[in-house]
C-alpha cells in the first residue's frame, strides 16, 4: 500500500479491512518531564539521543499537553478521552485508592481490543486498584484488565508511595503468602522504621514530606508492613520494567498490539542504575533523564529487531510539567546549572501557567510520517478518538466525550489541531488558540515546597502566547471584551455533562 491509499484507508470512511493491517501502536509516557528537558526541545545539560532521533524522524510538537498539571487527572484523560474534573476523585491518588475508572466504560484500550489488539500496560498505573478494600494478597481487582487491557504489569501508584510491589495481572508478582503486606494511609501498622523517627537509616533523605516506612532506605508516602520478597528496588526498577515491555513485544509481533509503557522516570525518588550515575552533570533528576532515554531506545531497537518499526506508531509525551525538588533532597536544585526544565516556559508541575501542561509530544511511524515540526493545538485525552479513526473502531455517542479526532495532525497531514483546550492545574484555565485565560482566583500564588508558581491571582488573566509564550504580560485589561468571551467559554464547557 502506498502512502496516499494508506493515508486514505486511515482517514476515511470505512475501517481497514483486516487487523493484520493494522499498525501496532506504543504510547510511551515519561513522569514529570518537562518541556525543556530533552535535547530536540533545547537542552543543553543531558544528551537523549534516542528521544532525540524519534523526534528528528517525526513530528516534534511545541503545542501539545497534558489535560492536567498533575499525573492522575491526566493519566485518566488519556485512557478515557474525558477531562479529569468531570469525574470525582480524578485527583492525586493515594497507594490504596479504589480504581477510578469505571469497568465497563470505553476506554483507549478497550477500545484498541475490540479491533483485534492484544493491549499491554506496564510501568506506573496510579489510577486507583479494586472497589476500596484492596487485599494485597489475593486477587486485586478490578484493576486495568477490567477495563481493556489484557495483560499488566504495574507499579500501583508511584515511587514515593507505599506498596512499593509490582502487579502483574491480579497479583502482586513475587510475594511470599508466608509474609502478607498490610497497607494504611492513616497511620503506623506496627514498630517498623520510619523516616521521620530514624533518619539514620536512610540513603536519601525528604526534604518535605515522605518520611514515612522505609522501603531499600528510601522513606515513602503511607505506611507498609510484610512483603520483603515482592519489595521492588528502585535502582532496577527502569530495567524491570523495560524488559517486561520488551518481552510483550516479542510475544505479539504476529499481531497488531497497543503497548502503554508508562515509565517511572523521572518521577521522585530519583534513583537512577548506577551507570547512569555520571551520565550528566545535573545528578540524579539528571540521570533519571539520561535513564528514561536509555528505556525508549531499548523498545525502539527491539521494534528494529521484530521489524516492526514501519509498521509501528510510536507516541512519547509526559504526563505534566517538571519539578525540581518533589520531595527529595537528591540535589536536583544545587546541580541544575543552567538547565530549564520547563524550557521558556512559566510555571510547572501543579500549575495554571504552560509549564504546568505544556509537554514534549513527539510522533514517529517510519515511511507514514514526515519529519517535521508542528505547531498545532493537541490534547493527550484526544488519543482516544483519534486511535478510533486510525484503526475503524466504532465509538458511541457516550464514548470519550472530550476527545477530539486530530489524527491529521498527528500523522502530519494537517496543521490544524483542536481550537479549544481547558488546562487543569489547581483550577481551570482556557486555551482559545492562540489566546490563554486564568480566571480569577484566591490562593497561594506559590507553591514553596517545590518553588513554582501557581498561576493565582484575584484579577483575570490573558495571554497572547503567539507573542509571549512565558506568560510574562497579562493583557486581559486591554482586551475585556475576550476575557468575557472566553470566561463564558470556560463556564460552558466545566457545566457540560457529557453522558458516560
Amino acid at each position: 500500500m502506498n502512502r496516499r491509499d494508506f493515508l486514505s484507508a486511515c482517514l476515511g470512511a470505512t475501517a481497514p479491512r483486516s487487523a493484520a493491517r493494522l499498525p501496532n501502536i506504543v504510547f510511551i509516557y515519561a513522569d514529570d518531564l518537562g518541556y525543556g528537558d530533552l535535547a530536540c526541545y533545547g537542552a543543553t545539560r543531558v544528551r537523549t539521543p534516542n528521544i532525540d532521533r524519534l523526534a528528528a524522524g517525526g513530528i516534534r510538537f511545541t503545542d501539545a499537553h497534558s489535560s492536567a498539571a498533575t499525573c492522575t487527572p491526566s493519566r485518566y484523560s488519556l485512557l478515557t478521552g474525558e477531562y479529569a474534573f468531570r469525574m470525582e476523585g480524578a485527583r492525586i491518588l493515594p497507594g490504596d485508592a479504589p480504581l477510578l475508572i469505571r469497568p465497563g466504560r470505553a476506554t483507549l484500550p478497550s477500545i484498541l481490543k475490540a479491533r483485534g489488539y492484544r493491549t499491554a500496560t506496564v510501568g506506573k498505573w496510579h489510577l486507583g486498584l479494586g472497589d476500596g478494600r484492596i487485599d494485597w494478597n489475593g486477587d486485586i481487582k478490578p484493576g486495568p484488565l477490567e477495563i481493556g487491557f489484557d495483560e499488566c504489569f504495574i507499579i500501583p501508584a508511584t515511587g514515593d508511595r507505599v506498596p512499593c510491589v509490582y502487579v502483574e495481572n491480579h497479583r502482586v508478582a513475587g510475594l511470599d503468602p508466608r509474609d502478607p503486606i498490610r497497607v494504611s494511609y492513616k497511620g503506623p501498622l506496627d514498630d517498623q522504621p520510619t523516616g521521620a523517627m530514624h533518619p539514620e537509616l536512610l540513603k536519601l533523605h525528604p526534604s518535605h514530606g515522605h518520611d514515612m516506612t522505609i522501603v531499600n532506605g528510601i522513606s515513602r508516602i503511607g505506611y507498609m508492613s510484610g512483603g520483603k520478597s515482592a519489595l521492588w528496588k528502585d535502582e532496577l526498577m527502569a530495567d524491570v520494567l523495560t524488559t517486561r515491555a520488551v518481552r510483550f513485544i516479542e510475544a505479539h509481533d504476529t499481531r497488531p498490539f497497543f503497548l502503554y509503557f508508562s515509565s517511572h522516570d523521572i518521577h521522585v525518588p530519583r534513583v537512577p542504575h548506577a551507570r547512569f550515575a555520571t551520565a550528566t552533570p545535573m545528578g540524579a533528576r539528571g540521570n533519571a533523564i539520561a535513564q528514561l532515554d536509555w528505556c525508549v531506545g531499548r523498545i525502539v531497537e527491539t521494534l528494529r529487531k521484530r521489524k516492526l518499526l514501519d509498521r509501528t506508531l510510536i507516541m512519547f509525551t509526559s504526563d505534566n510539567g517538571a519539578v525540581v525538588d518533589d520531595g527529595y533532597r537528591d540535589e536536583a536544585v544545587e546541580k541544575l546549572g543552567g538547565h530549564r526544565p520547563n524550557g521558556p516556559l512559566r510555571g510547572g508541575k501543579y500549575s495554571r501557567f504552560e509549564g504546568g501542561t505544556r509537554v514534549p509530544f513527539v510522533v514517529n511511524w517510519p515511511g507514514r510520517v514526515n519529519s517535521s515540526v508542528s505547531d498545532a493545538l493537541i490534547s493527550q485525552m484526544d488519543i482516544p478518538r483519534s486511535m478510533a479513526r486510525l484503526t475503524g473502531a466504532p465509538l458511541g455517542a457516550m464514548d470519550a466525550p472530550d476527545s477530539e479526532n486530530v489524527l491529521p495532525a498527528l500523522l502530519g497531514e494537517s496543521a490544524r489541531g483542536r481550537e479549544t483546550l481547558v488546562e487543569q492545574g489547581p483550577s481551570l484555565s482556557l486555551r482559545s488558540g492562540k489566546w490563554k485565560y486564568i480566571p480569577p482566583s484566591e490562593g497561594a500564588r506559590l507553591n514553596k515546597n517545590v518553588n513554582i508558581e501557581l498561576g493565582a491571582d484575584t484579577r483575570p488573566q490573558l495571554y497572547d502566547l503567539a507573542a509571549d509564550i512565558g506568560e510574562t504580560r497579562n493583557l486581559a485589561g486591554q482586551y475585556p471584551e475576550r476575557v468575557e468571551e472566553m470566561e463564558v467559554m470556560l463556564h460552558k464547557i466545566r457545566s457540560a455533562h457529557p453522558a458516560r
